[in-house]
């Protein structure tokens, strides 16, 4: 029988006391925040302590909180979330920490924990320009070779900076300045804070 999300926090703070800055139980998950300085500790920690046996990194992922909340977001601008299964003891857990440094976000990397994160990690960097310190080889995963910037920061225009075609004179591909309009067609959608939450956490 899997522990619920409330039952899961003791084992939790046993493994890691201290190491923990804040938890919350919501949408049927328990979440934790650590400080990047304990980032890899934390990750063995979690793998390793045979109550908890968080052996499989479902995804990690990059956020931007920079327009979170409508700008009123006053904290770190980049953060790294680790989503975590135990096969063996069939529970869920959600890791977060945020980069020291929003200018140039850096973070250990978790590939020596969790093989997965690999590729985890190179579509963060891709995608948010978040650093991975350590990884075996961080290059871009999504966009193309000479692309400049990061797409899922929330200050990358939406039209993004270059567009690039295939020039039947040239016969290469070029890139060329954005030839359209930015303009925002998708309406924005406000939901309430308990969206989604199934009611049990």
């Amino acid at each position: 029988m899997p522990l619920t999300p409330e039952a899961l926090l003791a084992p939790v703070n046993d493994a890691l006391g201290e190491k923990i800055v804040a938890h919350k139980l919501a949408l049927g998950e328990l979440t934790i925040e650590v400080r990047p300085s304990d980032w890899v500790e934390v990750a063995y920690a979690l793998r390793d302590t045979p109550e908890l046996a968080f052996d499989m990194l479902i995804d990690l992922c990059g956020v931007d909180y920079s327009a979170y909340k409508d700008g009123a977001w006053s904290g770190r601008r980049f953060a790294v979330v680790l989503h975590l299964l135990s096969v063996a003891r069939n529970h869920r857990l959600r890791v977060r920490t945020f980069c020291d440094n929003d200018d140039f976000p850096m973070l250990a990397s978790l590939v020596e924990v969790w093989p997965a994160a690999n590729w985890f990690e190179r579509e963060a960097f891709d995608l948010f320009g978040i650093v991975f310190e350590g990884h075996p080889d961080l290059r871009r995963l999504l966009t193309d070779y000479g692309f400049i910037g990061h797409p899922f920061r929330k200050d990358f225009p939406l039209s993004g900076h270059v567009e690039m075609r295939y020039d039947p004179e040239l016969k290469r591909v070029i890139y060329q300045p954005v030839s359209i309009e930015p303009r925002e067609l998708v309406p924005r959608i406000v939901r309430e804070e308990t969206y989604g939450d199934s009611g049990r956490g």
